[in-house]
């Protein structure tokens, strides 16, 4: 019987248990230290000579400390099984790790000035750590329980600047994270607590922060999705503009130019039945004129004629007229009227046509240039309304001579002053001033006044200055608010219409030049909305004050906000 063949003993050999923890690589010269882990020889120096100047010597793997430092042995037993283990076994190919950039972690046990980009960073060891460095931690019992968290920002910003050491204490009073032996001195009487009960904690408002800014979001999407849909709508709303604007102007100049055809139409018309008319009144003429030269011809031969009985005989048959009785005389009559006056008539058509456009074109350019796609928030409360404040100053050159100016232009005051220079801005028969600003846009200001009865007025700059509607509200280029302390009394274009609400002496005006919106406010401790005016405005406002109840000594003046 064959003897039983024996099994081969022998020992399977992992070359992940021959590689060097630094450079990840087989071990090259290998040296073990005291701990007893062992490293490539120029690893484990390069990793010590980075430790020169705390004096201590750590193993990369345990963190056991050598001082001074250990003289390095090669392990030359080591050495024969890795050699072997290098003909024996092919080397494993490791992914590569990818290289630290600018903004990243790099790893604190890569060597070389290229390191690589450090994935998580242990609070034990106070490392970052690569891929392939953090092996380690996975495989050794004794760096398992280490606190692994990601390398999201370098390990110096969680490290205490005074005493380096992992800041796991949260102090209330200065609301700053700080190490252990921060407690036991600059912090030893503040208010602290662990990292991780004031991150319980204010995990907690972060969700109620979470809440509110989903809240926001939605509404800012739905104000995004309603911007998109407006600006939509208003592109489409601007195309259906221009297209209906030709179409008019198509209309307008077919119709122009229709009228043109038929008043050349009847012009010609006219021009031929008129000369038709004169042809018959022609013919007779001619005829007579025919007539006339042989008469004049035959008494012109009668009148050499030696003969009296002959010329007695023929005379009495020439004497007799030969004009028709049919064409009196002066038959030709030159009317006044001529086609002339057609082309005065469209001479006035086209002044007429020019002044309208005068007049209307400046309301469609306004409407046009205000129009947008969105407008900004309406102020509702007097701090908005501030935030669009203008300073305003009273142009002197514009006061009644019956308004008193004070130096800074901001009050006038009731009362007879003669030494105004005259001016073509000045009014002359209302006691009335205008500011020397003027607004668009958005503007606020707010008016003082005392006894009396004044009226606070927004104007265009070419409102009358002499003639007796120029007073504001009285003409279609001024609004005005009358104050008086029987209440409040708004007027435009001669159009009244009472006001009510809280009597006070402050007034608001709020212009929204674009809305088209003029509004006034009672101001005392709250803010009272009197009246809002809708209009398109086609110039710039200028602010003015008016005077329309004289009693001494009352003033109103621009407040300085």
């Amino acid at each position: 019987m064959a003897e039983k063949q024996k099994p081969q003993c022998g020992v399977e050999l992992e070359p992940n248990q021959f590689y060097c923890s630094v450079c990840l690589d087989l071990l090259k010269d290998p040296v073990t230290i005291q701990c007893g882990h062992t490293y490539c020889r120029s690893c484990i120096e390069g990793c010590w000579d980075q430790e020169c100047e705390k004096g201590t010597y750590s193993c990369p793997q345990c963190r056991e400390a050598f001082s001074p430092r250990p003289v390095l042995g090669r392990n030359t037993m080591l050495a024969e099984v890795v050699e072997k283990l290098k003909r024996t076994v092919a080397q494993q190919v490791r992914p590569a790790s990818p290289l630290a950039g600018p903004t990243d972690i790099a790893c604190d046990f890569c060597c070389g000035t290229r390191r690589n980009k450090a994935t998580m960073s242990c609070l034990t060891c106070l490392a970052s750590y690569c891929p392939a460095h953090l092996e380690p931690h996975y495989s050794f019992p004794v760096l398992k329980p280490h606190q692994l968290v990601s390398a999201t920002v370098p390990l110096k910003e969680k490290i205490c600047a005074k005493h380096n050491k992992l800041m796991e204490v949260y102090c209330k009073t200065d609301r700053r994270c700080i190490c252990y032996l921060c407690t036991m001195d600059d912090h030893r009487r503040h208010s602290t607590v662990s990292a991780a009960a004031e991150r319980a904690a204010e995990q907690v408002t972060l969700g109620e922060i979470q809440s509110a800014v989903k809240l926001r979001f939605q509404e800012r999407q739905e104000e995004l999705n309603e911007l998109v849909q407006a600006v939509k709508d208003f592109e489409i709303c601007c195309q259906t503009a221009v297209k209906s604007n030709d179409q008019l102007f198509d209309k307008l100049i077919s119709s122009i130019q229709k009228k043109r055809a038929s008043i050349k139409e009847l012009i010609e018309t006219r021009q031929k039945t008129a000369v038709a008319e004169t042809e018959d009144l022609q013919m007779q003429l001619e005829v007579e004129i025919a007539k006339l030269r042989r008469r004049d011809a035959d008494l012109e031969q009668l009148s050499h004629t030696a003969d009296h009985i002959h010329f007695i005989q023929i005379f009495q048959s020439l004497s007799i007229s030969c004009e028709s009785q049919d064409l009196p005389r002066g038959a030709v009559v030159r009317p006044k009227r001529s086609m002339k006056t057609v082309t005065d008539c469209l001479s006035d058509l086209t002044y007429d046509m020019k002044k309208l456009l005068e007049t209307t074109w400046p309301k469609i350019s306004a409407t046009v240039s205000v129009t947008d796609v969105v407008l900004p928030p309406v102020p509702k409360t007097r701090e908005e309304l501030l935030h669009y404040h203008c300073p305003l100053t009273l142009d002197p050159n514009s006061v009644n001579s019956y308004l008193y100016l004070s130096l800074d232009s901001q009050r006038v005051t009731s009362g007879y002053y003669d030494y105004f220079h005259s001016h073509s801005d000045r009014f002359s028969s209302v006691k009335q001033v205008l500011c020397r600003e003027g607004l668009t846009g958005r503007c606020y200001w707010e008016v003082s006044w005392s006894g009396g009865v004044w009226s606070v007025a927004a104007s265009y700059k070419n409102i009358s200055r002499t003639s007796s509607d120029s007073e504001f509200g009285k003409n279609d280029k001024s609004w005005s608010l009358e104050c008086s302390a029987d209440g409040y009394t708004f007027r435009h274009n001669s159009v009244t219409r009472a006001v009510s609400g809280p009597r006070t002496s402050q007034i608001g005006v709020y212009l929204d030049y674009k809305s088209g919106t003029l509004s006034f406010y009672s101001i005392s401790d709250t803010m009272t909305l009197l009246h809002k005016e809708h209009t398109v405005f086609t110039q710039p406002l200028f602010p003015g004050l008016g005077l329309k109840e004289l009693v001494s000594g009352c003033y109103a003046e621009m407040k300085k906000l």
